[in-house]
């Protein structure tokens, strides 16, 4: 006796109905990932490129129990003016000062001390960051 078959010859009914999904499944992945990475890229560039200011803290130095001073070093595109803001911690970490200083001097570099008003005796002092305006 003759085994029944159970599938179509192959090659003669051109793809299967699976094969077709396959091809689609792949085509709409690698699209999904292309732009993904677009994506990514644009991000990626949007925060390299576009940022306009950054800056380093030199030092930091406790003045007495109410003050700290923050020396700045900001680097920017000329003329872009910004805003940078510093915090100081006390010894068990909780936050004793926080200020947003402006950046307005047009040159590309700026080197500054500013002083911040502590409520109690900080130990240390940090940049938090700087957004141009």
């Amino acid at each position: 006796m003759d085994a029944v078959r159970e599938q179509l010859p192959e090659g003669r009914y051109g793809r299967s109905a699976d094969e077709r999904a396959d091809r689609k499944l792949r085509i709409a992945g690698a699209v999904l990932g292309a732009l993904f990475l677009a994506l990514i890229g644009w991000f990626g560039w949007y925060y390299v490129v576009d940022s306009k200011i950054s800056a380093e803290m030199i030092k930091f130095d406790v003045v007495s129990d109410s003050e700290v001073q923050v020396h700045l070093e900001v680097r920017k595109d000329e003329g872009v003016l910004g805003v940078c803001t510093l915090r100081s911690q006390s010894e068990d970490g909780a936050e004793v000062a926080r200020k947003d200083v402006a950046v307005d001097d047009p040159a590309g570099r700026v080197d500054r001390v500013y002083s911040l008003r502590t409520t109690a005796r900080a130990t240390s002092a940090e940049l938090l960051g700087c957004t141009a305006r």
